[in-house]
C-alpha cells in the first residue's frame, strides 16, 4: 500500500514590503519567473496567494502538509535562492532570505470546520437539516 500523503494545513503568513518598494514588489510579482512557479508547485505549495496592503503589509495564503517542510523543500531548488536574493531588498526589517522570515498568523476561525462540527454535534443531538438555514426569531414575533 502506498503511503498517505499528509493532510494539506492552511497557513497565513505575514511579512513587510518597505513602502517605497510597493510597486518594485508589485512589477516582480507581476510575472514571477515559470521556473519558480514551477519549483512551488513541486515543492507542495497550493492554493498560495500574496496580499499586499497599500503601507506593505504583506499577508501569504498557502495550502501545504507544513510550512517548515514546504520551505526546506524550496530550499533544494537553486531557482529559490536566485529568487530570494532578487527580492530580499523589497522587504523592511529582515536580515534573512525573505523566505525565512514568515511570521505565521494562528488561525483562529474557519468556517468549514466549525460548520462540519455543528453538523455532526446536530445530528447527534438529533436535529435535522431542515431546521438549518432558517432565520432565528425573536420573543413576540
Amino acid at each position: 500500500m502506498a503511503p498517505t500523503a499528509a493532510p494539506r494545513r492552511r497557513i497565513c503568513f505575514q511579512q513587510r514590503i518597505q513602502p517605497d518598494r510597493i510597486d518594485e514588489y508589485r512589477r516582480r510579482h507581476a510575472a514571477v519567473w515559470p521556473e519558480m512557479l514551477e519549483a512551488l508547485e513541486a515543492a507542495g505549495w497550493h492554493n498560495y496567494s500574496l496580499f499586499l496592503g497599500p503601507d506593505g503589509l504583506l499577508l501569504g495564503y498557502v495550502e501545504t502538509d507544513s510550512l517548515d517542510a514546504a520551505t526546506a523543500r524550496m530550499a533544494a531548488y537553486e531557482v529559490n535562492a536566485r529568487w530570494q536574493a532578487e527580492m530580499a531588498d523589497l522587504f523592511d526589517g529582515i536580515d534573512t532570505p525573505p523566505d525565512e522570515a514568515f511570521v505565521p498568523l494562528e488561525e483562529v476561525f474557519n468556517l468549514e470546520s466549525q460548520l462540519a462540527a455543528a453538523r455532526t454535534d446536530g445530528a447527534r443531538a438529533g436535529h435535522t437539516a431542515s431546521s438549518a438555514g432558517t432565520a432565528p426569531t425573536t420573543a413576540g414575533e
